[in-house]
């Protein structure tokens, strides 16, 4: 059909930023979700050149599905969207399979039509059972629910920023090909910071970049990593829930530029061996109003009393987050203390090994950074646990802040830990805590017991941001 005959609605960049960063205004003033979703259905309703909006949703583990309803319809139906639950790893069974959508209409951005298709936004979905109540293994909603309690009981704001590393391979598809390939092949061998303007990753890094910047993430910095065609792009920090939403995004961006520029964009923990991995470095904050609460200029390392009990908290249950921290196979290769692995329980202004870093910080930058987190974990799960367990978590002891133990360098041992959890049990509840346990030991039994020294093609074919039905069907 020719393009003469199609007005899909297009943006410029410029406006499409004033757009995001506007949704994202009323998101962090709580301006009431009803009146938002009369905003957006009335606007939706009125620009004509929109034929569709995409509606994500989260599983279990992580991984962003997307469907894609025609505005008309979406218009008419918003109260009762429906999918098959039964066909998502970790939700429902076939015996009742039926799973609502609810839109969660203050999570909306307008999507930069050379990248998405133009014609198209997109929001946030929560997933719900059967009778319309909050779906158990949705953690994308416990984790906004707990975050809305706390303003609302304590004037609490928990605010969070990730680093997501990530590679850029040549080919499309390379992680699914990888069966057959058993490589990546790197597009850059320049290394941290050195990668000439125009080059293949550079070019990538740029259009992520501009991409993001146009759907609000208040940009700070991008650069090539340490190893090998490795990226990494920093953006301001935000309210817990928003700051997950956008970890999704980025990867969900990243991968879109790749394919259109005929590469891969990866985000498994240790893609190749003998080079450093991707990690996803989370920063945390507590505040209340404009007052972060993480900062004493008197404190050690200028952190709070408060701060310290969060840090203390989350090293007592170390051995219990660890599957959330680290949820695949191949996410126990990056524990390794030769490549900066942040494998130690202990909490460390200038030691990179350290599971907990202290950065300098003042009034307003004064965090925590958690280091021992790889970025195919599932945001939600991951953030939730981490400041559950940080406020809530058992009663803490300092004297862990010098370590003295490691993390588990392999998925069974992390899954028995798990398993075990009664920290875990509380705050997931006993079925979602089995049921993601169970997950995690269905790939690991797919995979080879022992890890040796060499990636191996099974903790890339079965991992669970390597979506391939045809060969996770085969195994």
């Amino acid at each position: 059909m020719s393009s003469q005959l199609r007005d899909f609605l297009e943006i410029p960049y410029d406006q499409l930023e004033e757009l995001n960063l506007e949704a994202r205004a009323q998101r962090l003033r709580r301006v009431p979700a009803d009146t938002i979703r009369e905003e957006r259905m009335r606007y939706l309703s009125d620009e004509k050149r929109i034929k569709a909006v995409t509606v994500c949703f989260s599983d279990l583990e992580g991984r962003l599905h997307m469907l894609d309803y025609d505005k008309k319809f979406l218009l008419k139906s918003a109260d009762n969207l429906t999918f098959d639950g039964s066909s998502i790893r970790g939700f429902s069974v076939q015996s009742e399979s039926d799973l609502r959508l609810a839109i969660d209409w203050p999570a909306f951005y307008w999507l930069p039509a050379d990248i998405f298709g133009p014609g198209k936004v997109l929001v946030f979905g929560e997933v719900r059972a059967h009778d319309g109540s909050p779906y158990e293994a949705d953690l994308r909603t416990r984790l906004r629910t707990y975050t809305a309690d706390l303003f609302e009981r304590e004037g609490l704001t928990c605010h969070v920023a990730s680093e997501i590393e990530g590679f850029l391979f040549q080919g499309r598809n390379a992680e699914q090909h990888y069966r057959d390939t058993g490589e990546f092949k790197f597009v850059s061998t320049g290394g941290y910071y050195h990668s000439l303007p125009g080059d293949p990753l550079r070019t990538f890094i740029d259009s992520c970049a501009e991409a993001q910047r146009a759907m609000g993430f208040a940009n700070e910095k991008d650069h090539p990593e340490v190893a090998p065609s490795q990226f990494e792009m920093n953006y301001s920090y935000t309210e817990a829930s928003v700051a997950a939403d956008q970890i999704l995004l980025y990867k969900l961006i990243c991968r879109q530029v790749a394919s259109r520029l005929d590469m891969t964009a990866s985000f498994l923990p240790k893609p190749v061996t003998g080079i450093n991995g991707n990690g996803m470095h989370t920063n945390i904050s507590v505040a209340r109003g404009e007052e972060n609460l993480f900062h004493d200029p008197q404190g050690e390392e200028q952190l709070s009393p408060f701060a310290w009990s969060f840090v203390d908290r989350i090293l007592h249950s170390a051995q219990d987050l660890c599957l959330v921290l680290n949820s695949s196979v191949n996410a126990y290769r990056r524990l390794d203390p030769h490549f900066e692995a942040p494998n130690e329980i202990k909490a460390s202004a200038v030691d990179r090994g350290a599971m907990i870093r202290i950065p300098i910080g003042n009034s307003r930058s004064a965090r925590i950074e958690v280091r021992a987190i790889a970025p195919d974990a599932n945001p939600y799960l991951a953030i939730y646990t981490l400041l559950r367990t940080g406020l809530e978590g058992h009663t803490p002891s300092s004297h862990l802040r010098a370590g003295g133990e490691t993390l588990p360098d392999n998925i069974y041992d992390a899954i028995a830990r798990f398993r075990e959890s009664a920290l875990m049990a509380s705050l997931l509840g006993v079925d979602v805590r089995d049921k993601y346990a169970d997950l995690k030991l269905t790939v690991a039994d797919r995979c080879p017991r022992k890890l040796g020294t060499l990636i191996k093609r099974a903790e890339v074919q079965f991992h669970h941001e390597v979506t391939n039905q045809y060969l996770w069907s085969r195994f």
